[in-house]
């Protein structure tokens, strides 16, 4: 009857633990050890393990999380361990990493983009170059980006 890979239902407000409502607004660092819900103003950064941002909530903040679930404005990167979902009328300006991104049709999303299975740090992280013991043919020079015919 359920199925354990089945998406967790974040839309229920009663869902979550923590809310912030319409009109309440936060500057600082937020924390929160289980499911939030944000509806009001948030400016500096949020850290939860599931996170609902309203359509009536305006984050100005770094968010990360394991589930994301975006339905407002969010100015600021977000990173979401397992899913980040950008929802209509979601507007999104920030880079975003998940392993599971969904982005519903009327939703906007204008940043860098990091997916997969291992990520685990922010989509700004230099990604390095594969080493080789073997010295290249050529005497190290790199080859030309295009042969002329």
């Amino acid at each position: 009857m359920f199925d354990s890979k089945e998406k967790p239902r974040m839309d229920n407000p009663n869902a979550a633990s923590a809310f912030l409502g319409p009109g309440s607004k936060i500057t600082g660092t937020v924390k929160l050890d289980s499911t939030g819900r944000i509806e009001g103003e948030v400016e500096g950064e949020i850290h939860a393990r599931d996170l609902v941002i309203g359509e009536s909530a305006i984050v100005k903040a770094q968010v990360h999380g394991a589930t994301v679930v975006v339905h407002g404005t969010v100015t600021g990167d977000i990173h979401a361990t397992s899913r980040l979902e950008i929802r209509r009328p979601a507007k999104v300006k920030g880079n975003i990493s998940s392993s599971v991104l969904v982005i519903e049709e009327g939703a906007s999303f204008e940043g860098k983009c990091a997916m997969g299975a291992d990520i685990k740090g922010s989509v700004d992280a230099p990604k390095a170059e594969p080493k080789s013991d073997k010295p290249l043919a050529n005497g190290g020079m790199k080859p030309p980006a295009a042969f002329p015919s």
